[in-house]
């Protein structure tokens, strides 16, 4: 203990503002975008946009995806320009993005203005990242990150919670908070010192031309290039816990018995995260989070020792199996179970992604290749907007199946009505509850069957990472990166 005190005093007074700021930066972001998705396509009476699920998987895949890709350009930027500029620029573009975002209601103006948005998080990204690393040593580096993981993931959790208070209201409340707990961060950037660090003297086209001859590089090995295409298997069935699962929970699931119990135990939080008898989606899937803030070290110590590329296999297989079995059922205690497994997968398998990149790149090459260790994550959002869109819509989006129900019923209803009203109008031709309709389309057209496409994903790409490192990377390097 009195070693670990001795570490954290060796903390510089920026490392601790870096890490409030990352704090308040993720609280803003999954403050929201835990809450997207369903934002994106659900009825209009209830404050969202009715996109269709192709719709949504296309901003939210693209978009997030783009996120992920520029930091090779604007880390650049920040070389080039300085720390604490980079960061006031892009606090500026996401306050004012999470400020008018609200304001704009169709396809392609939502779908630009997420696009500014993640300009926003792209710029910030690399900034704290990089701040992180000069702020430590290989003293106080594992600790270090520790604290930052920790900090992304507290704000991952405390983000929804703050939010879903207000969502009732109205969905620009959501925004807005957002936007509030952003410009926080402009008060501590008066605390933040810009790190030692080699500022770049090149012109900002050098950078970039830079950026694209790197990029070359690693395109040249296609062994590496394989590799991430398979990591982005995992990522494109994680990123699922976002785009398809609160949408999936709102749809199909009954959560009235998980509403009882809290209003019986913890009435706090059936009045604030559920309403008409039932819990906020959202509420449900932010227990990832949870999960990850409770048992991270307890999970981390236990394969601590494992080889990276058996932990990697390992996690992949079990968040498989947690996801498949999130949405195979409409039971809300076998969900909640369910969404356990995924986050010990998800614990398992994150953090040695990295680990692993570090150990396969070639030695004259593990800064470049680290540096390009976030394109699985871009590769996945990118396929994951596809699942969560056009898959999504084709084999479980309720409003589809009841539109293709009242279809082969021959039903002529009226024009202009909301997807509420649509269902319900339904349901009243049919002298049925809503929720009588929807056990009745689940027992019809079997929307949890979308778990075989997850769990294929998954399962695939476990099975690919091990034939990689066995016939690819060669036993040569079997006993190095296992």
């Amino acid at each position: 203990m009195g070693q670990i005190v001795q570490i954290f005093k060796k903390f510089p007074r920026t490392f601790w503002v870096a890490n409030t700021i990352e704090l308040f930066e993720r609280w803003a972001w999954y403050g929201f975008f835990m809450l997207f998705a369903n934002y994106l396509t659900i009825s209009s009476d209830l404050g969202g946009l009715e996109f269709s699920q192709a719709e949504k998987g296309w901003i939210m895949g693209i978009g997030t995806g783009i996120l992920y890709f520029l930091p090779v350009i604007t880390g650049a930027i920040a070389d080039r320009y300085g720390y604490k500029r980079v960061l006031f620029i892009a606090f500026l573009v996401y306050t004012s993005a999470f400020i008018l975002l609200p304001l704009f209601k169709t396809f392609t103006a939502v779908f630009i203005m997420y696009l500014y948005l993640a300009l926003g998080a792209a710029l910030f990204k690399p900034v704290i990242s990089a701040t992180v690393a000069k702020t430590t040593d290989s003293e106080t580096a594992s600790i270090g990150f520790g604290i930052f993981y920790m900090m992304v993931n507290l704000g991952a959790f405390i983000g929804p919670m703050v939010t879903l208070l207000f969502k009732d209201k109205s969905y620009d409340f959501v925004f807005w908070i957002s936007a509030g707990i952003i410009a926080i961060n402009f008060i501590l950037l008066l605390f933040y010192k810009e790190p030692a660090h080699e500022k770049s003297e090149v012109t900002f086209r050098e950078a970039i031309a830079q950026v694209f001859k790197n990029i070359g590089l690693v395109i040249k090995d296609y062994k590496f290039v394989i590799f991430l295409l398979i990591v982005g298997g995992f990522w494109t069935m994680y990123n699922q816990l976002f785009f398809t699962l609160p949408v999936f929970i709102t749809q199909w699931v009954d959560t009235s018995d998980m509403y009882v119990f809290f209003s019986e135990h913890f009435p706090f939080l059936a009045a604030n995260y559920g309403h008409d008898g039932q819990m906020e989606a959202e509420f449900i899937t932010n227990f990832d989070a949870l999960y990850i803030i409770i048992f991270q070290i307890i999970i981390s110590s236990l394969v601590m020792r494992w080889r990276a590329l058996n932990t990697m296999v390992t996690g992949f297989i079990i968040a498989s199996i947690g996801m498949a079995l999130s949405l195979m059922t409409q039971n809300i205690v076998f969900i909640v179970v369910a969404i356990f497994v995924f986050a010990v997968g998800e614990m398992t398998a994150s953090p040695k992604i990295t680990e692993y990149i570090g150990r396969i790149a070639p030695k004259d090459k593990k800064a470049l290749y680290m540096g390009y260790s976030f394109i699985p994550v871009f590769l996945g959002n990118i396929f994951a907007g596809f699942i969560s869109g056009n898959v999504y819509q084709a084999m479980s989006d309720k409003h589809s199946l009841v539109m293709k129900e009242a279809e082969k019923l021959g039903m002529t209803l009226p024009e202009g009505l909301t997807k509420n009203q649509y269902f319900n109008q339904v349901a009243e031709n049919l002298g049925l509850t809503p929720r009588q309709l929807t056990d009745q389309l689940w027992n019809t057209y079997h929307p949890g069957r979308i778990w075989m496409v997850l769990i294929t994903i998954g399962i695939v790409a476990a099975i690919a990472l091990w034939a990689y490192n066995r016939f690819m990377i060669g036993k040569s390097k079997e006993i190095e990166v296992g």
